[in-house]
């Protein structure tokens, strides 16, 4: 992406936006929380996958996708603060 088209017509800054690994599609579907996932706003199902895949170290990945599926299990939390719109 050129430095012109990392913002949008606003001026506001592009998310880079990450696609699902298997791993976490996989994860998603077996703790069945895949519909909770699919029901959070897009910015934050990027946050979360961008998160996730960032990790340089396969604990630190692991460690994440569990808070993530912790998260939703649990509802009304995004990345340990307070998310009201999700709640159960």
């Amino acid at each position: 992406m050129k430095p012109a088209d990392s913002r949008d017509k606003r001026g506001n800054q592009r998310r880079k936006l990450y696609e699902m690994p298997a791993d976490v599609k996989l994860a998603l579907e077996e703790h069945a929380v895949r519909a909770d996932f699919d029901h959070r706003p897009a910015y934050q199902r990027n946050d979360y996958l961008g998160w996730i895949t960032r990790a340089e170290r396969n604990e630190t990945r692991l460690k994440r996708l569990n808070q993530m599926i912790d998260e939703l299990k649990k509802g009304g939390v995004y990345m340990r603060m307070d998310h009201p719109a999700s709640k159960k």
